[in-house]
């Protein structure tokens, strides 16, 4: 049997969505940074920690209230099969400091899994930003 798959550019509606999601999450828009998740769609934004429904909505509500984030990201890999993709994604971003000191500074490489819709964009099922070690 052949193997026809391999590492893609990134689709156009794919890349839609992750422009959305930079420009909501940089706005501060919580509402908007949600409905880029499936119903069921989980955040893993401290190791070992995955939240979806209520918690997903209240976790990023809370983080982009007190860190007024600016988030910036580059897709290193696409993976896409049927209705699903993987996106492995370098991303940096700057928060207020928790001493309440002026911004610091944060990198990750996540690895986002998505799910196509019926009406053709996609959604996070898992979104886990600390999924590999950023390149040095």
């Amino acid at each position: 049997m052949p193997n026809d798959a391999k590492a893609v550019e990134l689709p156009k509606e794919l890349e839609e969505h992750l422009e959305s999601y930079v420009a909501a999450f940089n706005s501060g828009d919580a509402e908007s940074v949600d409905s880029h998740y499936t119903d069921a769609g989980i955040i893993v934004w401290e190791k070992g920690n995955p939240v979806s429904g209520e918690q997903r909505h209240a976790a990023i509500k809370e983080f982009l209230s007190l860190t007024e984030p600016h988030i910036e990201t580059d897709v290193r890999e696409a993976y896409v099969t049927g209705d699903t993709a993987l996106l492995v994604v370098d991303w940096t971003m700057e928060i207020n400091a928790e001493s309440g000191e002026g911004r610091e500074s944060l990198r990750g490489v996540g690895l986002d899994v998505l799910r196509k819709q019926a009406n053709g964009s996609w959604l996070y099922a898992v979104d886990d930003p600390f999924g590999e070690e950023p390149r040095d």
